[in-house]
């Protein structure tokens, strides 16, 4: 068996984001799968940005590397380990290929995908969102990048409109968000006792952004609806309420869902605030034991639908749309679509309603699956390729 060397481009070990650690976890587990279907021996590169999280993935086939600027130009740093590398999953961190952000995180999204290109060596952009691209050079970049990748694989249908847009749909192909792989251990329940439901509180969206205000222009008020959700909760009989954070950031306190459930842990001393992960996998785990999950960061809102959770997700960027409406999952508080008040009575009624929401996830099972299959078998393909 040869042994095949993979860049694992975008992707974080110790992630404070546990969004980008589930993409990473479960990107890893699928492409072992496909490298176990191709008959080589997997070696992988992670090449991420400067992380502080706890350490979710290792292992002896990890290698691990760090984006700076200095790295970037170095000839002794990307070029050469893009050098050593036979083929590059690069996962824009789930979203960030796109001309919504800043300009100097563009052109480090753009470096990572032209230089491999232009090197000669295979590049696939795992499932992620594609876009929006509205604006130039970036929307004439992203597609020159998008028709010369090996392959690119979007997560949802809107993302596969900007391929279209971008005129890079021949090597392109729909399929699912990694993170449903995320590997977990499913909590044990006892009969009996309360409901348990949770609140994945974001920090970001608590502060209204990173700019304050009302960064994204939701249709309703977060926090007025945070408070309100938590009341009603509070009140009902018979009910656990569990603050379940899932990107735990110290060092950015307006990004901060640990910092933001403090904060209502003080204010609702009945509220459970559960300690701060030492993983994405153990944010599933915990949350594989709920009868409900409220949540406004995607992954943990995947975390609860890819282990048969009901769950609402509470959309601020249309990549939860997207990914939701390829599912043809009804359940979601849509990002512009609801006031507040019609956003807090959709989910008080989804609780009661979770049968519904369940039935609704069994449904959509199959299309994740198929999703995650077809990512298998085509990275399989690639991966076959590039040993020879």
């Amino acid at each position: 068996m040869r042994s095949l060397r993979i860049g694992l481009v975008w992707h974080a070990a110790a992630a404070t984001n546990l969004g980008v650690g589930a993409l990473t976890a479960g990107n890893l587990a699928l492409a072992r799968k496909a490298a176990a279907a191709a008959d080589v021996v997997p070696q992988f590169v992670i090449i991420g940005p400067r992380e502080t999280g706890p350490l979710g993935v290792s292992g002896p086939d990890i290698e691990h590397r760090t984006i700076t600027g200095r790295y970037m130009v170095n000839p002794s740093g990307f070029a050469r380990d893009v050098r050593g590398l036979d083929i590059i999953l690069d996962i824009s961190a789930g979203d960030s290929f796109a001309d919504i952000y800043p300009d100097k995180r563009f052109a480090y999204m753009a470096a990572t995908k032209i230089l491999p290109i232009l090197m000669g060596k295979p590049l696939v952009l795992s499932p992620q969102t594609i876009g929006p691209f509205s604006r130039q050079p970036h929307s004439a970049i992203a597609g020159w990048i998008c028709r010369h990748a090996a392959a690119v694989f979007a997560r949802d249908p809107l993302s596969m409109q900007m391929l279209a847009t971008l005129g890079a749909t021949a090597n392109a192909r729909q399929t699912v968000d990694v993170a449903f792989a995320l590997p977990f251990e499913r909590a044990a329940r006892t009969a009996g006792g309360p409901r348990r439901v949770g609140i994945n509180v974001s920090g970001l969206l608590m502060s209204g952004g990173y700019a304050g205000g009302n960064e994204y222009g939701l249709g309703f008020d977060y926090p007025a609806l945070t408070h309100g959700l938590i009341t009603a909760l509070l009140a009902a009989p018979d009910t656990e309420v569990h603050l379940v954070p899932h990107v735990i950031a110290p060092g950015l306190p307006r990004d901060d869902d640990g910092a933001a459930a403090d904060a209502l842990k003080a204010q609702y001393p009945a509220l459970h605030r559960h300690p701060n992960f030492a993983s994405a996998s153990a944010a599933k785990s915990f949350i594989s034991g709920l009868d409900f999950l409220a949540g406004a960061r995607m992954h943990a809102t995947i975390a609860a639908y890819s282990a048969g959770v009901p769950v609402v997700p509470i959309s601020y960027s249309r990549k939860f749309e997207g990914l939701y409406g390829g599912l043809g999952y009804p359940w979601l508080v849509n990002a512009r679509g609801m006031s507040t008040d019609a956003a807090l009575a959709f989910i008080l009624n989804a609780v009661d309603r979770r049968a519904e929401l369940a039935a609704d996830i069994a449904a959509g099972s199959n299309i994740v699956a198929d999703g995650l299959d077809d990512y298998v078998a085509a990275l399989a393909e690639l991966f076959a390729a590039a040993a020879q």
